[in-house]
């Protein structure tokens, strides 16, 4: 009889497993068909934050028998970094080796598989992990990125605790013109580098504390110490304007611009694509809601956009 079908995705699923056991990646392979999901196998826990930036996945798997580093502490370690607390994580250990000391209350992981089982029993338990993860969280299906729920949340978990704090939207310039002309599947790379591109400064410039989130479409929002994030939005628009122009074919990029059409059906030359940062300062509790830091930034973000260059726009009148 053929294996049901994972009716709750319309992709193929990435799932990465860190594991030495050659039997559980022989299992993985008789659970799922290609086509259901993608199975990466690493055998040693060291490099496996790298690995998730480089090509975020569905879901992880790691391996309590995992040489270089205890299990439950790579996963503490994964979890610890905010782009990866609703990435739902699978611990995998010998039921023998269950004990009644291990603190599953504090343990930060989403599914529990024991050895051994069976195929069929690997399926059902991964399949229904990622159908919840699905189902429960609000990240970006694109990026994994926290969405707006997240982002409303954290914002006004701060604004409540009378943080201070910097909020940065950013948005892409001239992106609807480079989707007409080259399609979804190439804006989607353009959004995938840009969330690669702002993931990156901000953890490395912000710390474990920053957050980025990934409002929809071509709109994004970190928020860092205020002392930092200046910094980091120059970093941001330097690295997009020198990746970027990488997305066109040779002869728009060489000419600086592409013929799109616009809004109202015109046919128009556009720029090559920018991006615009407004930064909305919370200092000695200033906003009382998040809608005032959305509003504060809609009116800066018109004023960046004045600029057909990337540029970050800071509020003055706060700041």
């Amino acid at each position: 009889m053929p294996a049901a079908p994972l009716c709750a995705f319309t992709r193929t699923q990435k799932i990465l497993v860190l594991s030495p056991d050659p039997e559980l990646a022989a299992l993985f392979a008789a659970a799922f068909t290609p086509a259901e999901a993608e199975v990466v196998v690493q055998t040693r826990g060291k490099g496996a934050i790298e690995a998730l930036f480089t090509d975020p996945p569905d879901m992880l798997v790691v391996d309590a028998k995992l040489a270089d580093i205890p299990g439950l502490d790579l996963v503490a370690m994964i979890k610890s970094e905010n782009v990866y607390r609703q990435l739902p994580v699978a611990l995998i250990m010998d039921e023998s080796r269950l004990s009644p000391d291990i603190d599953w209350c504090a343990a930060e992981v989403d599914e529990l598989l024991t050895r051994p089982m069976t195929a069929a029993m690997l399926r059902s338990r991964v399949t229904l992990a990622l159908a919840r993860a699905t189902r429960s969280l609000d990240a970006n299906p694109l990026t994994k990125l926290p969405g707006n729920t997240s982002i409303i949340g954290r914002i006004q978990d701060l604004i409540d605790r009378q943080e201070d704090f910097a909020l940065a939207y950013a948005d892409l310039d001239y992106f609807k013109s480079f989707n007409d002309k080259y399609g979804f599947s190439r804006g989607d790379e353009v959004l995938m580098m840009t969330a690669r591109i702002i993931v990156n400064t901000v953890r490395a410039v912000g710390g474990p504390r920053a957050f980025v989130g990934h409002v929809g479409g071509d709109d994004f929002v970190y928020i860092m110490a205020i002392d930092r994030v200046e910094e980091a939005c120059a970093s941001v628009v330097a690295s997009f304007d020198n990746i970027v122009p990488h997305f066109y074919d040779t002869e728009d990029r060489d000419r600086g611009f592409i013929q799109s059409v616009d809004r109202e059906g015109n046919r128009r030359a556009f720029p090559l694509m920018a991006i615009s940062i407004a930064v909305v300062f919370n200092r000695d509790g200033r906003l009382k809601h998040f809608g005032e830091a959305s509003q504060t930034a809609m009116t800066l973000k018109k004023k960046a956009k004045e600029n057909p260059k990337s540029c970050y726009v800071l509020d003055k009148r706060h700041g």
